[in-house]
């Protein structure tokens, strides 16, 4: 009796899992895509904007404004003619206020690209953000992206905050050797500027350039350090087709718990290695 009842047991928990499964299966609950097909590229932009898409162009004009530091009115007043044809070429007009220090830049009736107006935008961004005009132009490219981080913030404790200078120079090298190493290792243009550094590139090399630089000044590192680290976690993971993505689910920026400090540093849990500092 006793066996019997226990496969009774197994069985009706076995259907009611099985009806639970079943309830979860919805239209809000589908397989995403990279699930379906696994060797997928998933950071790949698969078709750039055509004009033809909108040929009647936009209906409202949309403009955006930037006030830039009195530092870089030389030299945006020397690249603004080339800042000014580009955005010609998108159908986008800028205009550059030497009296009161800002730049605009708002739709036209030749716009064609709805999206283009943000790119101008976020170029507005970096020009004040000290990039160069040659750089900060390719962010009106389809697969280009851009990111500040704040750096500022990441020391919290009094040791860190002392030392943020220390750090800081740790994360430009001598002569800027590690930020160049930083950028072959990620292809991504870095400008350090104050208390932000400002970036540019693809959406995935963004991405592990953030969990980086987070790295290097919440427990006071070298970017080289975190670089050594990485790939010597990253050996097993070169194997798989997907290997970069599970070491980025893996490295999660936002996953420390603050119970978790020791002695000024973070412990991150869920990074393969560990990288809190006794200071």
């Amino acid at each position: 009796m006793s066996l019997s009842l226990s496969i009774l047991i197994i069985s009706s928990s076995m259907e009611e899992i099985k009806s639970v499964e079943q309830k979860k299966v919805g239209k809000n609950n589908k397989p995403r895509p990279w699930e379906v097909e696994p060797d997928m590229k998933r950071w790949e932009v698969e078709k750039k904007f055509d004009p033809a898409w909108n040929p009647t162009g936009m209906l409202e004009v949309s403009s955006f404004s930037r006030v830039y530091p009195r530092s870089r009115e030389k030299h945006l007043l020397k690249r603004w003619p080339r800042v000014k044809s580009a955005l010609k070429q998108h159908g986008v007009s800028c205009e550059l206020n030497l009296a009161e220090r800002y730049m605009t830049v708002s739709t036209t009736k030749k716009t064609r690209d709805p999206y283009i107006i943000v790119k101008a935008r976020d170029l507005l961004r970096l020009l004040a953000r000290s990039v160069p005009s040659r750089q900060a132009l390719k962010i009106l490219e389809d697969d280009m992206a851009y990111d500040i981080i704040n750096i500022g913030h990441l020391a919290r404790s009094k040791t860190l905050q002392e030392k943020f200078p220390i750090t800081r120079f740790l994360f430009l090298g001598h002569k800027s050797s590690s930020l160049k190493a930083l950028e072959t290792s990620t292809n991504c243009f870095i400008r350090l500027q104050g208390n932000t550094v400002a970036a540019m590139g693809s959406f995935r090399g963004l991405k592990r350039l953030r969990i980086i630089v987070e790295r290097c000044f919440v427990n006071g590192l070298s970017p080289l350090d975190v670089l050594k680290e990485m790939d010597a976690g990253t050996e097993k993971l070169h194997c798989s087709p997907n290997g970069f993505e599970e070491m980025d689910a893996e490295m999660n920026p936002y996953s420390y718990l603050p119970s978790a400090r020791k002695n000024g540093g973070y412990m991150f849990p869920n990074f393969p290695f560990s990288l809190s500092r006794r200071f």
